[in-house]
């Protein structure tokens, strides 16, 4: 098993040094800036707007319902929120020093430039079916560029990352909470969580993912409000936080981490991980809205980067920050949030965070493997392959409960750069689109209306499979 990790961590890192210090922290970066510049700060702009159309219900004005926009942000927000919250974020401090949440700030705020742009394209290219709406990245690549290639690359990444790597993680961050709280090895929380992801992948019992889907947002909501405690009886310390997070990020505070370099690669690799902001994995969700103007999803969309990160997030970091012995201290991941957060309201801090990564991260596992299989059935009819899909996934969660964690965060980090970088171009190509759809947006609403859209509405679009092209091709039958 070492011998086999070693190999793959040697392979991991070659591979993350290439797309991380050569290509996706100039694209991830550069693209953030430009789409942030061209939509003249969107983000920043149309903020109020945000919190105007989430409350919208899902009516269009052909009268086809799909999910409402507040549903489409909760889809997002109960797969953004969860181990690279509260793991991920003491992983990068711990690393990068408190500068990385500097920089996790700043690929948040950049980051929502580019949610706002992918996921107005997946509006603008999602396709009716039975449930509602469907689409993604995949179809844009497909209708948009007319490259189908793409899309069908786009869809293995996505399997492989969420299917496979990202369960690695959750379960990793499980085993080791289970470990740090309860003192029981990570091989037993590894059969454990093996046993029950299977009885839900091949035996169809979905209460168990029902259940977990009512309990993350309440945990998620005593999460907050403990955190917050923690922030107000350290009120007068929280003025140093933000002066020790922002001299490290420049490498002022060098006894921290390895610097300014490691502060802003681990900053935006978590910041990454946790709010997805470009990596294409958002849109997915975000077509299913039922909105009447694409634009409006993209805002949400935008919301819940915000929300993800500068909220969330940094309720973490400064946990962890606050912790007197940060610096020093042997646990890394969710033990070193455990221990900062014991620390602060005492031992049963430790249990209670144990078993809300539990219910975090194992509907993470059951929604990243019916993500993957969805991509899995579209590019393979034949059930065999679901069934490999099925065993594979099943061992990477073992692989994951036992492996080190840096290896497990590290693939991640390969196959999440991988799948942005594909993403990342083909949004680039296709930006122009979205603020097309952006103006129409905003002409609008100067104008005193509630914004509806229409295909005619911009100059050029092909390949529409709704906003009023369903009722042309009815016309013309």
């Amino acid at each position: 098993m070492e011998t086999i990790e070693l190999i793959a961590s040697k392979i991991v890192e070659w591979g993350n040094s290439v797309l991380w210090d050569y290509v996706l922290i100039y694209l991830l970066i550069g693209a953030g800036l430009y789409f942030t510049l061209r939509s003249r700060f969107v983000q920043f702009r149309l903020f109020g707007d945000m919190f105007k159309v989430i409350t919208e219900e899902a009516t269009d004005q052909s009268g086809k319902r799909g999910t409402n926009a507040f549903q489409a942000f909760s889809i997002t927000i109960a797969s953004r929120v969860g181990t690279g919250n509260l793991a991920g974020v003491a992983l990068a401090v711990a690393i990068g020093g408190p500068g990385a949440v500097f920089w996790m700030w700043i690929i948040a705020f950049i980051g929502m430039a580019s949610a706002f742009i992918e996921s107005t394209l997946a509006q603008v290219y999602k396709v009716p079916d039975k449930d509602g709406f469907r689409g993604g990245p995949a179809y844009y690549m497909e209708k948009a560029l007319g490259q189908k290639w793409m899309g069908i690359l786009f869809s293995i990444l996505i399997t492989i990352t969420f299917g496979f790597i990202f369960n690695a993680v959750q379960a990793n961050t499980i085993s080791a909470a289970v470990e740090e709280a309860f003192h029981i090895d990570k091989v037993w929380t590894g059969i454990v969580l093996v046993v029950l992801a299977g009885l839900v992948i091949f035996g169809g019992i979905k209460r168990i993912a029902n259940v977990a889907g009512v309990i993350v947002p309440i945990m998620a909501i005593i999460y907050m409000l403990v955190a917050f405690y923690v922030v107000i009886i350290n009120i007068t310390e929280i003025p140093h936080v933000f002066m020790l997070i922002i001299n490290s990020a420049f490498g002022l505070e060098e006894v921290f981490g390895g610097g300014a370099g490691a502060a802003m690669m681990y900053g935006i690799r978590r910041g990454l991980f946790s709010n997805e902001g470009g990596m294409g994995s958002a849109p997915n969700a975000a077509a299913t809205a039922g909105v009447n103007h694409p634009v409006k999803q993209g805002l949400v969309q935008s919301l819940a980067v915000f929300f993800d990160t500068i909220v969330i997030c940094s309720l973490t970091a400064f946990i962890v920050i606050l912790y007197d012995n940060v610096m020093n201290a042997p646990e890394d991941g969710i033990q070193l949030t455990q221990v900062a957060l014991s620390s602060q309201v005492g031992e049963w801090a430790s249990i209670f965070l144990a078993i809300t990564i539990f219910f975090f991260a194992f509907s993470s596992v059951v929604g990243n493997y019916y993500y993957g299989e969805t991509n899995v059935s579209f590019l393979s009819p034949k059930g065999i392959w679901l069934t490999i899909y099925r065993l594979a996934v099943l061992a990477m969660v073992m692989f994951g409960s036992m492996a080190s964690i840096q290896l497990v965060w590290d693939m991640a980090d390969l196959f999440m750069a991988l799948m942005a970088v594909v993403n990342l171009v083909a949004i680039l190509l296709l930006g122009k689109i979205a603020l097309d759809v952006l103006q129409d947006y905003v002409g609008q609403r100067k104008q005193g209306k509630d914004p509806v859209f229409h295909y005619k509405n911009v100059k050029g679009l092909k390949n529409i499979s709704w906003w009023g092209a369903q009722d042309e091709k009815k016309d013309n039958k």
